[in-house]
């Protein structure tokens, strides 16, 4: 199986950015293409020893789908199955890969099961090897060394089959950040495809705690209208905005943010969402075996 790697970066963490790309030249199997994608920066100089690195610098910041979708364009091939390799990896460029093993398991795991579409690592912190459970993409999130069938998966440490793009399309570009992996993993799942948390498969990342400005709360909750609109059946959009409207108070953000959030979910009903495309309840019956109703 042929593997590829999009990395996205904003040129700021060139030191990093290397580890990444070294960590990535030390996998066991076959070699690895990897695409570097300049979201509006130029890039350093990228030659590491034994991996073959192509780069495209964007003139501006396109946000994080719109920018991951353009290393993915950047496989696309005219060739019978449309891509010139079978999955890409998805890796944030301050993240490691500790193991050699990984692109090899990937491998394995797409080989052993047809259906498989998509793969989310564990994210563990390199000096304490803790996973935060945000990065636990299921709701009983209390053990992270607990492999599991998911209903979504991590942006920047993943691997996708290309025939996923080449069936359901790329990532949301209008998203710009936040969401835009579970609107990704809902249209896999209603076309038939599985997604996969792994435990084994890690991406040493280290610990943050998720912005709390006002554009990260005014795009989570646009976004999340968006995600409703564009992929739920019409009886379940109010219920699960429902839901994500209590949840967000409850939580009691800070009155800025809350502001700020609100803005987002007034701005989610008021603008154009993309194609919408409601999931058949069939899925909905799928997720919520998952584990992960589409109401919450």
């Amino acid at each position: 199986m042929r593997l590829g790697a999009v990395v996205l970066t904003m040129g700021n963490r060139p030191d990093e950015l290397r580890a990444l790309l070294e960590s990535v030249a030390k996998q066991d199997g076959g070699p690895i293409e990897v695409v570097v994608v300049g979201n509006g920066a130029p890039l350093p100089e990228l030659a590491v020893p034994g991996l073959a690195v192509r780069t495209v610098e964007l003139p501006e910041n396109v946000g994080i789908p719109a920018g991951r979708n353009v290393g993915i364009e950047a496989f696309r091939t005219d060739g019978r199955d449309g891509f010139a390799v079978d999955a890409l990896l998805f890796l944030d460029d301050d993240g490691r890969l500790p193991r050699a093993d990984t692109a090899e398991l990937c491998r394995e795991a797409f080989a052993a099961d047809r259906e498989l579409g998509i793969i989310s690592f564990r994210i563990a912190d390199p000096d304490t090897g803790v996973t935060q459970r945000r990065h636990v993409p299921r709701l009983r999130a209390s053990d992270p060394l607990r492999s599991s069938r998911v209903t979504t998966f991590l942006g920047g440490a993943n691997a996708v089959r290309t025939a996923v793009f080449a069936q359901v399309g790329g990532l949301p570009d209008e998203f710009f950040y936040a969401h835009e992996e579970t609107d990704l993993a809902w249209r896999a799942l209603d076309a038939g495809w599985l997604v996969d948390y792994r435990s084994d498969m890690i991406l040493h990342h280290p610990t943050t705690a998720p912005a709390r400005h006002a554009v990260y709360h005014r795009m989570v909750a646009r976004n999340r209208v968006w995600l409703a609109r564009r992929n739920l059946p019409a009886p379940l959009v109010p219920v699960y905005l429902g839901v994500w409207f209590l949840l967000t108070l409850a939580r009691r953000p800070s009155l800025p943010g809350l502001r700020a959030w609100l803005g987002g979910f007034r701005e989610g009903w008021a603008t154009p969402c993309g194609p919408r495309r409601p999931m058949k309840w069939a899925t909905v019956w799928r997720l919520s075996r998952l584990g992960r109703p589409p109401i919450i």
